[in-house]
């Protein structure tokens, strides 16, 4: 248990012991060697990297460096990272190997491993973090703490204004004020939905109730997204502090954090981190030497994405079959064993501190006049710059993909990004300056769900695609309501019909009809938001499902039932380069010849098509 001052105390000293951190002109000799220990970084051996360097460190007697794990520094394509500060040097893909010549040329000679500095896609090499593209037009708030302090000690937390929010709160601030200054500040929720998060907070505070209870939504189950799993991993005390200040504005003692099992990183820390703040007097009774008691638990999931629904995964805590509950009455009137709950995800409760701290009026003048603050987005598929991304409410599609992202591998052309999972919709090429926020997304067909970021490029069909997510819907339908239950599998058969070659002009019609009816009569935002990948692909690709079900014929050859790869004599140059890579030795030719495929061995894999330079293939 430590007491105020003993809190104070840590955070003054070791802020100023922390400040290279985040000050490159810090007047230090000491060095920070930070290595990210995400979950990707970790994939590709980052915790051997760390132990290289502390043994290189301690077998050359170096003192005045210290080895670091942190979370996710972002750009996930270029892992793992490695920065130094206070310089702020970016290394990137570094492997175990290197650290003996980053200690002796960086720490010892004191130049910079060329060869491992990171670069930019235009391929000029940067120095520093801050010159790369990918972060120039970012903001980050809920992310402000991952890539900068170890998520595993709770000092270092503390010393960046840890639980700094919720002792203003406790010591300055009613419940009301503090529920106050969270509408005023326009946060929505982060989860999908983007209710107002103050409102949902007054409901649930307005109920009256001897027991409320505290949830935080961290069954991130979207393919591709890995957003909420970042937070948690790289810094957890901001949810865990958070929470405490969402119980105490509401009247609840007690939260339960629901995360899925699959992410055995985040689980660990967060299991670190409640430890940690119960040692400090952090979390358990009489907070800050208050009248307020508030404790967590962890509840691991299973991984079923209709447990991401608030009702479903009330159910799910309370050891139960995961199915959503009839809705009203909503979790703010009887929630968790009956009574009154309040439901957050993961990155909504990353942005309660900062709003605390700097205040309402600071939050609102971030992103747009309905969406409020920053959004964080797990960017992914056909982009140069894969990873994480925090962008203020209302920066375009384009500045997303191109500025951050760094445009498409190989010179493709963009053909659509998915937005939402699958609950989302895809936004098509014309759509590219749409602004990210709640509003347009809806507006063009779309949604911002939990963040997930798919970029599609030209080689990709957009009928399998809807095949592809209506598939992983049926799979994961908890089989409760029959529109979702029926429907979604009577479209998903349409869908493979097309795909497959057997299908006809008939079923499109059909299959419009189901996508809207489900739509409508499903019990939850899973069966009601299922049919959007179709609807949309539909309503902006349409004469790519009439050509699968009319012409039988796919014209990205991914639908390989229907496909035929054919070579245009006019642009073929007879480089030979797409034979060479035929992994079945289906194109023929020789020297300059125009190239011939043959038909008979031809497996339709695609390989040729995404190797051609000349775009030759079709």
């Amino acid at each position: 248990m430590k007491t105020i001052e003993e809190i104070h105390k840590i955070r003054e000293e070791k802020r100023k012991e922390l400040d290279l951190r985040v000050n490159t002109s810090a007047d230090v000799r000491e060095k920070h060697i930070l290595v990210c220990q995400g979950t990707g970084c970790t994939s590709s051996k980052s915790p051997q990297i760390i132990e290289n360097f502390r043994k290189i460190l301690k077998q050359k007697n170096i003192e005045n460096v210290r080895v670091i794990k942190t979370g996710c520094f972002g750009l996930c394509a270029k892992g793992p990272i490695v920065i130094i500060r206070p310089e702020d040097t970016f290394y990137a893909m570094v492997k175990p190997e290197d650290c003996e010549e980053i200690i002796q040329t960086h720490i010892v000679e004191g130049n910079k491993v060329e060869r491992l500095l990171c670069k930019d896609i235009d391929g000029t090499k940067v120095n520093r973090l801050d010159e790369l593209n990918f972060y120039k037009k970012q903001k980050r708030i809920a992310l402000k703490n991952c890539g900068v302090i170890n998520p595993e000690d709770i000092d270092e937390y503390i010393a960046f204004d840890g639980y700094k929010a919720i002792e203003k709160v406790l010591k300055e601030m009613s419940q009301d004020d503090v529920i106050k200054e969270i509408s005023d500040s326009g946060l929505r929720g982060r989860g999908g939905a983007g209710f107002p998060t103050g409102k949902k907070w007054e409901l649930t505070k307005i109920v009256e109730g001897n027991q409320k209870y505290v949830v935080c939504n961290a069954d991130e189950g979207d393919p591709g997204a890995f957003m909420d799993r970042s937070i948690l991993e790289g810094d957890p005390h901001c949810v865990l502090e958070a929470m405490a200040i969402a119980g105490y504005a509401i009247g609840a003692n007690k939260g339960y954090i629901y995360v899925r099992a699959e992410y055995p990183i985040a689980v660990k820390r967060l299991k670190i981190a409640i430890d940690q703040a119960r040692d400090y007097g952090l979390l358990g009774k009489k907070i800050f030497d208050t009248d307020f008691d508030f404790d967590i638990e962890i509840r691991l999931g299973a991984g079923a994405f209709v447990c991401g629904e608030e009702t479903a995964l009330l159910e799910s805590i309370e050891g139960k079959r995961g199915q959503p509950r009839v809705k009203p009455p909503f979790p703010a009137q009887r929630g968790l064993w009956g009574k009154p709950t309040l439901i957050n995800n993961v990155e909504t409760y990353a942005n309660i501190t900062k709003i605390i701290l700097n205040g309402a009026n600071w939050y609102s003048k971030i992103g747009t006049e309905k969406s409020k603050g920053t959004k964080v987005f797990a960017l992914g598929g056909n982009v140069n710059n894969i990873g994480l991304v925090e962008v203020p409410m209302g920066t375009t599609l384009r500045e997303i993909v191109f500025d951050i992202g760094g445009g498409l591998p190989n010179g493709r052309e963009f053909k659509a990004a998915q937005t939402g999972g699958p609950s989302g919709g895809c936004i098509p090429k014309q759509h590219l300056d749409t602004p990210i926020d709640y509003e347009s997304l809806k507006e063009i067909g779309s949604m911002m769900g939990s963040g997930g970021m798919i970029i599609m490029d030209d080689t990709k069909c957009m009928v399998n695609l809807a095949r592809f997510y209506l598939e992983f819907t049926v799979s994961e339908s908890c089989g409760k309501c029959t529109p979702c239950r029926i429907g979604t599998k009577r479209m998903l058969e349409i869908l493979e019909k097309l795909c497959n070659g057997k299908g006809e002009k008939e079923d499109l019609e059909k299959l419009d009809k189901l996508a809207h009816m489900i739509a409508k009569a499903s019990v939850c935002g899973l069966g009601q938001c299922a049919p959007n990948p179709v609807i949309s692909t539909m309503k902006y690709f349409k004469e790519e499902f009439e050509e699968h079900a009319i012409d039988k014929n796919c014209r990205t050859s991914e639908c390989k039932a229907i496909s035929k790869i054919t070579i245009d004599k006019e642009k073929c140059k007879g480089c030979g380069l797409c034979q060479r890579s035929c992994p079945v030795n289906a194109i023929e030719g020789e020297g300059r010849d125009i190239r011939v495929i043959n038909q008979d061995k031809c497996i339709k894999c695609g390989t040729c098509l995404s190797n051609c330079p000349f775009k030759a293939i079709k």
